[in-house]
């Protein structure tokens, strides 16, 4: 994909576009004014909340109830969307598709679990073309073998929830690129995706998109993507567009405060810890670890062989240690996490701690070693009971200290909310607090207990640059503070190079490298973690060669 020519016309010509709450309570995009060029490569960066997802709904006038475009054009190809969808409504079926596709930030919710992938994939071509059936479906498989899919007509056949999520990111990326849209828009394609599976959506996606001579539009928090893929960047903070330039005067030389701090966020190598003087007994130790789960049926009575998630694993860790735990989707990382904490079951091997094989412990010494151990899980939303406050979901470990009395006990809840930087929200519910303040709710509640062993889970995983930055500062802090070995588990190695001691990379259910982080890193020995780590987006070392403007070899 070559750099755009300024002086092209553009596809899309945004002007002064205010989209308010209806009846005018909260204006939530200010005044936004930009131009998109045939084969250009925008991003659109920002925190949650900044606008950048209603201003791209607004574009294909797609807005939810409630929210309304209150002012402005949204030109495309001469044509203004915004009066001709108030004349017809049927007037923005020709635009949706052949003119300006959309990919959606979680696929699963935007293909449909009741229909099977070919009819999906060909209700575009129906509605929009004259083609024939067999065309339809000749088409369809064509797609899918460029995007990588390895068995096209099995997945013509197949249910959504059959795949992994970025296979299903592939498959909504091929059903929109069917049509070949001028314009296409990504709104943080690859957020729930790991390292390796970002990597390879993005990079079909920029070849697609040069092959068919399509402008695109990346809405994402990540900086390092807008780095490597991007070739210029607008920048929106509550709404309001506060720089906008070439992506690598944005990143090298950032002219607002705000873009500064988006850069500033972004994940740095800390410090080593010094080894400690003496050699230490670990507080957890893995031996011979074997997961598996029964096949899907084969029929009435019979299931295919059983799948093997986790095979013969050993791993250690000691008192204060973070140790990260990386691998793409489907390694086995969070059942192994889940496994050791026995929450998932395991058929053989044996998970010591403290000496003490949980494995076979009887129910008093299994609740002594739960009570040890805490989760923090990957979606806190999900894990915080809506109908209670945070000041009870953070007491609710504390039940089973019955010689804590009443006033300690919310003695404690109060510290450990002011540790976390809560103080003053223990009376407001799980709604009412922002994404990062409910993984601290999360943080709180697992180290309220004072536990020697956490695990968690993708901790980060779905936060801004800024937030994630803030969490990982803070959960740095409180492990220097209490003392208690974790076992992180991320495939943001961006994350990992910030706040690990020691790293483990897993692969297909096996640890493929451990070692100290900076040797990892820096000298990583085994070819996955190699790819890992190619795979990961530096911006600042991104620039020199972004990857828009190369030859992709799998399109060659």
């Amino acid at each position: 994909m070559t750099h755009p020519s300024t002086s092209a016309a553009a596809v899309l010509s945004v002007r002064h576009l205010k989209i308010d709450l209806v009846g005018g309570a909260q204006t939530l995009v200010h005044d936004l004014s930009f131009d998109v060029r045939p084969g250009e490569f925008l991003a659109v960066v920002g925190e949650s909340g900044s606008g950048k997802t209603m201003a791209a709904r607004a574009i294909l006038q797609l807005l939810p109830p409630g929210i309304a475009q209150s002012g402005g054009q949204i030109v495309f190809d001469g044509e203004d969307l915004t009066a001709a969808a108030s004349r017809d409504v049927k007037a923005m079926r020709p635009i949706r598709g052949p003119g300006i596709g959309m990919v959606f930030q979680e696929p699963m919710v935007s293909l449909n679990p009741v229909h099977r992938i070919g009819q999906q994939m060909a209700e575009g071509l129906r509605m929009h073309t004259k083609l024939s059936a067999i065309e339809i479906r000749a088409r369809c498989l064509d797609m899918l073998r460029r995007v990588q899919i390895a068995d096209p007509e099995r997945c013509m056949h197949a249910y959504p929830h059959e795949f992994s999520g970025g296979m299903r990111q592939r498959i909504m990326l091929a059903s929109v690129m069917l049509l070949k849209p001028r314009l296409l828009i990504a709104d943080e394609p690859t957020t729930a995706l790991d390292t390796l599976s970002q990597r390879e959506v993005l990079d079909l996606m920029v070849g697609l998109a040069k092959d068919q001579g399509t402008a695109v539009l990346l809405i994402t928090h990540n900086l390092g993507l807008v780095g490597r893929y991007a070739q210029r960047a607008i920048v929106l903070e509550k709404g309001k567009l506060v720089e906008t330039g070439d992506v690598p005067a944005i990143l090298v030389e950032p002219k607002q405060p705000y873009t500064r701090k988006l850069v500033e966020a972004l994940p740095r190598r800390q410090a080593a810890k010094p080894a400690p003087a003496a050699p230490q007994q670990p507080l957890v130790q893995v031996r011979g670890l074997c997961v598996s789960y029964p096949g899907p049926r084969a029929g009435f009575f019979k299931r295919h062989a059983s799948v093997q998630v986790i095979d013969q694993l050993d791993l250690d860790i000691h008192p204060g240690e973070m140790v990260a735990l990386v691998g793409g989707s489907g390694s086995g990382k969070t059942t192994l996490g889940r496994a050791i904490l026995r929450l998932a079951p395991s058929h053989a091997g044996q998970i010591l701690f403290r000496g003490d094989d949980v494995r076979s412990a009887d129910r008093a010494a299994l609740h002594r070693f739960r009570l040890a151990c805490q989760l923090v899980f990957q979606d806190p939303f999900s894990s915080l009971d809506p109908r209670m406050r945070v000041q009870e979901i953070v007491a609710e470990p504390l039940r089973h200290l019955p010689a804590l009395g009443a006033a300690a006990r919310l003695k404690r809840v109060h510290e450990t909310l002011d540790e976390v930087g809560l103080g003053g929200l223990g009376a407001r519910y799980p709604h009412e607090l922002s994404g990062g303040q409910r993984q601290r709710v999360a943080i709180a509640r697992a180290l309220v207990r004072r536990p020697a062993f956490v695990v968690a889970d993708e901790p980060v995983s779905a936060l801004d640059m800024t937030i994630q930055a803030q969490v990982l500062r803070l959960f740095q802090s409180l492990q220097a503070h209490h003392g208690f070995a974790c076992l992180f588990i991320s495939h943001d190695l961006a994350a990992v190079e910030q706040i690990a001691d020691r790293v483990v990379v897993m692969e297909h259910g096996r640890i493929v490298e451990q070692g100290p982080r900076d040797i990892v890193f820096d000298r990583p020995s085994h070819a996955y973690t190699q790819a890992l780590l190619a795979a990961t987006p530096r911006p600042l070392a991104s620039l020199a060669e972004p990857v828009c403007c190369s030859s992709k070899k799998a399109f060659t």
